[in-house]
């Protein structure tokens, strides 16, 4: 990699250190969006592996949720899961605990270690993308890794349409 950001090093750190021969790849176009990041890669929208920052109410814990592209996270069901209610993180927040802007936020190499849930729908897939630390940048991984990696918890926390 040339002309890497010191957000998209960490990541690639982070990579390196667990053995994942992941390349991040750098688009002239944003890839803030999972819809922008599947147009950018050619992929489905459902295999964007989208970091979704939400903090704790009572102890301002960072909470890292996971989810496919396709899907929106359930607040109701990560308050289950994690205990405490949550709710979304305003972009200081999300800066200063991930060191990584919104649009960006990778799902590894935060600065303070997140409680981390990964959506169930996401291990249906044989590979995924992930934002790599800038609003332009992602790499592949596959769904094993993502869990390795983030030691997250797989669990069900995507919002239930009505019918």
């Amino acid at each position: 990699m040339t002309d890497v950001s010191a957000s998209q090093q960490r990541v690639a750190d982070v990579l390196t250190r667990h053995g994942i021969a992941a390349r991040i790849v750098t688009f002239d176009a944003s890839t803030r969006t999972a819809v922008d990041a599947a147009a950018a890669i050619g992929c489905d929208v459902a295999q964007i592996a989208k970091s979704i920052i939400l903090k704790t109410r009572q102890s301002n814990q960072l909470v890292l949720v996971v989810t496919s592209g396709r899907n929106r996270v359930c607040e109701k069901s990560v308050t289950e899961l994690v205990g405490q209610k949550v709710g979304r993180a305003d972009a200081d927040f999300v800066r200063e605990k991930t060191g990584f802007a919104i649009g960006g936020v990778a799902p590894v190499a935060h600065l303070e270690d997140p409680i981390v849930l990964i959506d169930e729908d996401l291990l249906s897939y044989a590979e995924l993308w992930a934002a790599a630390g800038t609003p332009n940048s992602v790499f592949r991984l596959t769904p094993a890794e993502l869990v390795a990696l983030t030691t997250g918890r797989v669990a069900r926390i995507k919002e239930e349409s009505a019918v």
